[in-house]
């Protein structure tokens, strides 16, 4: 079988409204030339759509025309590399999706700690930050709960005190080697994280051991975050005010 009718084959199976790139199509780099000549031939008989520079997706055709793939499969070449995850949606859009605010966002950040990913394609508009660690599958969601803690008296519609209740929900709800997890990630963020996700688990009397959490700290500086007693009582432990 020959590269060209081995491509096309692939593509036939995809759903669609899929978005695939030369990685996804299981060739060598030595064929992505022959691969270039399959796909624009692919794209002249509307087979395919090109989305950008080496991303093509397979239009889902309806009345009103060739619909582009939606937001999450826009945005899923850029969070994946060979298959595995490179880069996580965070910022505003994010913190929409958490339950923090209501407010949506109209740029979209993706955090990635190797790759800097910026795109500025009709509404998909994307501003590239740096995470604080490397990202995968099993830590992208923990990462972005810290996000959350880092920029909590900056996420619009939404007071310190009500964001603080709503993380320590979704903190409550993870498993002990999660947590365990989150106290590592943590420990790569500011002051701020470490003293507030600190004082979350220990008000949360999980079995977590915060003693690294602490030892961090200076206890000479005050975290200041305009929180009460009424909203962690503890607090004062982790020189939190």
């Amino acid at each position: 079988m020959t590269v060209a009718m081995q491509i096309r084959n692939q593509i036939e199976q995809l759903p669609e409204g899929k978005t695939f790139g030369y990685a996804d199509l299981l060739i060598s780099k030595e064929a992505y030339q022959t691969a270039a000549k399959a796909l624009e031939r692919m794209q002249t008989q509307g087979i395919i759509k090109k989305l950008s520079k080496g991303v093509f997706y397979k239009p889902k055709q309806t009345i009103f025309g060739a619909l582009k793939p939606d937001y999450n499969e826009q945005l899923r070449p850029y969070l994946f590399k060979n298959g595995k995850r490179i880069a996580y949606e965070t910022g505003f859009s994010l913190y929409n999706r958490m339950g923090l605010t209501t407010q949506m966002a109209f740029r979209i950040k993706l955090a990635s700690q190797r790759k800097r990913i910026s795109i500025n394609r009709g509404a998909l508009k994307v501003d590239a930050i740096k995470s604080y660690a490397e990202v995968t599958d099993a830590n992208f969601e923990l990462l972005g709960f810290l996000d959350a803690i880092k920029d909590i008296k900056r996420i619009p519609d939404c007071s310190v005190s009500q964001a603080t209740k709503i993380i320590s929900s979704k903190i409550s709800k993870l498993s002990d080697r999660q947590i365990t997890e989150l106290i590592q990630y943590a420990l790569l963020y500011p002051p701020r994280v470490r003293a507030l996700v600190g004082a979350m688990l220990e008000n949360l009397k999980t079995n977590a051991n915060t003693a690294n959490l602490k030892e961090s700290l200076n206890p000479l500086t005050t975290i200041k975050l305009g929180l009460k007693e009424t909203d962690l009582p503890n607090l004062k432990n982790w020189n939190i005010a």
